[in-house]
């Protein structure tokens, strides 16, 4: 199925993912991007139906032609003070308040969004399936995130975040049996059982 062009025609659209809501650690990432009148772009969809690599393509396409795009993100302290649903919703907040050009309309993936001040906006279940600027807002804070928790795991290597990004897999879980939680992972989250959560590290 194509993916739509916009919401709302005659108006500057602005589609926001977020990436790493459910991860046990590391920062939550989002996106906002405004695509040019007429942009198309072949394989563009939600970021988890793509491969890495074809994310990694895309993102390279949608920077070039965007019309605006930026990053946000909220780190896993503030995500313990003040929840991962907010912190969702600040990490979009921050990507507009970046945005050389301001929007008329946003399209937010999902179904809850805290107003961002002037500026009226639609959630869409399941939108980065569905629209362009979405689907490009997905594959810009995938692969930001990824970039980032690649980071992180030159610090903690036995955490495996090349591969599983900070997600609850077994090998991670496993780790933090094994060696403990560190600063990057998130308090607020159950990581484990609490009688099989070790000491942590040192600040």
């Amino acid at each position: 199925m194509s993916l739509l062009p916009h919401f709302k025609a005659d108006c500057i659209e602005c589609g926001c993912d977020e990436a790493g809501r459910g991860c046990l650690a590391g920062a939550v990432f989002a996106a906002a991007v405004i695509l040019p009148p007429g942009f198309l772009c072949e394989g563009l969809n939600d970021s988890k139906q793509l491969s890495e690599s074809k994310r990694y393509d895309l993102r390279r396409v949608i920077e070039h032609h965007a019309f605006s795009w930026a990053i946000g993100m909220v780190a896993p302290d503030e995500i313990d003070r003040i929840n991962i649903l907010n912190a969702s919703f600040l990490s979009m907040h921050r990507a507009i308040e970046k945005l050389h050009v301001r929007p008329e309309h946003l399209l937010i993936d999902g179904n809850r969004f805290m107003p961002f001040p002037g500026i009226p906006h639609t959630t869409i279940v399941k939108g980065d399936g569905q629209y362009l600027s979405i689907a490009a807002a997905s594959v810009l804070a995938k692969t930001y995130r990824d970039d980032y928790m690649k980071q992180l795991a030159g610090e903690y290597p036995l955490y495996h975040w090349t591969k599983n990004k900070g997600y609850p897999t077994p090998a991670h879980r496993n780790a933090i049996r094994n060696y403990g939680s560190t600063p990057y992972h998130r308090k607020s989250f159950t990581l484990l059982p609490p009688q099989q959560l070790k000491l942590e590290f040192p600040d």
